[in-house]
């Protein structure tokens, strides 16, 4: 009973204890204090090298920009959509398109994106020559360029997706059938009395998941290292190109870069809370303003076009990579290869084998750990009858909205001091920190909703808390716990930065192979690497779906439960 009464305690030192460690041991180079390359007193050089840098007003308003760009986009494109198909077949629609984009990891939806839109990508194929006369690829600067036009477009294909299904999670709680009907009663459109009586109620509770894209957006590295510019890159690039360096001493250079880097997010949060209170005052005008409609075609078609925009970039982009993992030649501008074959698959698999097998590794030790934890807090809140409130899910969102690139260095520095070293423990502890929360966000919500009766009828047949936990809870709700198994799998599989930093450079997965890739344009091997990719990740989805129906297959109504 004692181990279980201190999970929740357990889980937020797992959860939190390697982000405060990693930021203090980010804080100290910082200040000129790292001992074993002769820091020893507080200092302001780093900061003054930082600031010496040429690239540093560029970076920051790279990182500021392409940050509230895609965030805007993305919120935008989910509530325009929201809005304007709320209980339609084209909602239910673009729901089942939508949904499986959300396993696709970012480094595969930047790099399916890239070979989509670059001068020789397929929409230019598409075009060519007939549209455009070009024979061969122009000579465009559209990938990489100077503005992050293409790091926004990326960015936001790949954060629509999680806006959407938070906010489909959210709506039941805002009552939007009895809003809209008022609303619509009293002469609003559908998009106008959307936007005036539900949207206010749906975005608080989708405010720490927008919170989080905004800090994620501006802080990303393998997505800016695939589309962003490179000279300068965004802050977090060149943080990372720092600690990369054989140049120890650009460490104390990097450290001030990663906490400018928090500073800026912290910044810019704040800048998007003041955002939202002048957005409310202006909208509260707006509301007894009493406009009814307002131009309600054009939004519809927007929020439309907009969401259906999207997974097709994310589609096309997957199916593109396929395409070139078995392209024989393919010449521009044909839009398709003149034959295909196994080639790249046989030439290049075997590589492979060893990136995948350490994915499957990390992932599975990461996920395992996190259910464990996520399953026994829900247990202990449960029988003690804990109640969470706001602060407990501010802790939840924590390390999403503190930026990677502020506290892994520091964590990788403190692994160093404490003589952990950098190996397959101190990344997995790294994967745990972003696996949890979405682990707990997936489980928390069917957990408690799990009707206690069940348990009351097995207490009186004599059953204890274990064994209810163990034959009627646990099994009852098997659908949802393999999900967010599968959900905690994928976000493990997609982490670039902390398997780069905490394991020194030296564990290699499918992400960072794919990112690393991206700099030597090979698309054929480039498209083997990340199919296999996105078939680890698809791979328990499938599972949490098929187990279920396989092993209640003559109980219906546990199929589901």
């Amino acid at each position: 009973m004692r181990p279980l009464r201190a999970a929740p305690a357990l889980t937020l030192a797992l959860m939190l204890g390697p982000v405060l460690a990693g930021l203090a041991g980010t804080l100290a180079p910082a200040l000129g204090i790292f001992p074993a390359l002769g820091g020893r007193s507080l200092s302001l050089e780093p900061a003054r090298a930082l600031a010496d840098w040429p690239g540093l007003p560029r970076a920051i308003g790279l990182s500021v920009a392409t940050g509230l760009a895609a965030t805007l986009i993305a919120l935008g494109t989910v509530t325009l959509f929201t809005a304007g198909w709320a209980d339609t077949r084209g909602m239910a629609l673009l729901e089942r398109l939508l949904s499986p984009l959300l396993a696709v990891p970012h480094a595969a939806a930047a790099l399916g994106l890239a070979f989509l839109i670059a001068p020789s990508g397929w929409v230019l194929r598409a075009l060519s020559p007939w549209a455009t006369g070009w024979q061969r690829p122009p000579d465009l600067l559209i990938l990489q360029d100077p503005m992050g036009l293409a790091m926004i477009a990326g960015l936001a294909v790949k954060e629509i997706p999680f806006l959407f299904l938070m906010t489909l999670a959210a709506l039941p709680q805002a009552a939007p059938a009895r809003r809209l009907t008022i609303a619509r009663a009293l002469g609003y459109g559908r998009v106008t009395g959307w936007l005036k009586a539900v949207f206010p109620a749906v975005y608080a509770q989708i405010r720490l998941p927008v919170y989080a894209v905004l800090a994620y957006s501006m802080s990303v590295v393998d997505v800016a290292i695939v589309l962003g510019p490179a000279t300068p890159p965004p802050l977090s690039v060149q943080v990372v190109r720092w600690m990369s360096d054989p140049d120890l001493s650009l460490r104390f250079q990097a450290a001030a870069g990663a906490i400018l880097q928090l500073g800026l997010v912290l910044a810019v949060l704040g800048l998007w809370r003041l955002g939202e209170l002048a957005t409310a005052r202006l909208g509260r005008r707006w509301v007894e303003g009493g406009t009814r409609r307002l131009a309600e075609p054009l939004l519809r078609a927007a929020g439309l076009g907009l969401a259906a925009l999207a997974a097709a970039a994310v589609i096309l982009g997957l199916a593109g990579l396929a395409l070139w993992s078995v392209a024989g030649f393919w010449g521009f501008p044909d839009a398709l290869p003149e034959g295909i074959g196994l080639r790249s698959w046989i030439r290049h698999g075997p590589a492979l084998i060893a990136p995948a097998r350490e994915t499957l590794v990390l992932a599975a030790l990461a996920t395992a750990l996190a259910l464990a934890l996520t399953l026994a807090c829900l247990e202990a809140e449960h029988r003690f009858g804990l109640a969470p409130g706001s602060r407990s899910l501010w802790l939840l969102y924590l390390p999403l909205l503190v930026p990677q690139v502020a506290f892994l260095p520091g964590l990788q520095t403190l692994a160093l001091s404490l003589g952990a070293g950098t190996g397959r423990g101190t990344v997995v502890l790294a994967h745990l920190v972003f696996v949890l929360p979405y682990v707990f966000l997936a489980l928390s919500a069917p957990w408690r909703a799990w009707d206690p009766r069940h348990a009351t009828v097995a207490a009186a047949l004599g059953a204890g808390p274990g064994r209810i936990f163990r034959t009627v809870r646990l099994p009852m709700l098997l659908a949802p716990v393999l999900t967010a198994a599968a959900v905690g799998f994928a976000v493990s599989v997609g982490q670039y930065l902390p398997t780069l930093l905490p394991g020194g450079g030296r564990i290699r997965t499918l992400t960072t192979e794919a990112v690393a890739l991206a700099a030597g344009g090979d698309r054929r091997i480039i498209g083997v690497t990340v199919l296999v990719q996105t078939a680890l990740v698809a791979a328990p989805f499938a599972l949490a779906l098929a187990a279920p129906r396989l092993i209640f297959r003559r109980r219906r109504g546990m199929r589901g439960a």
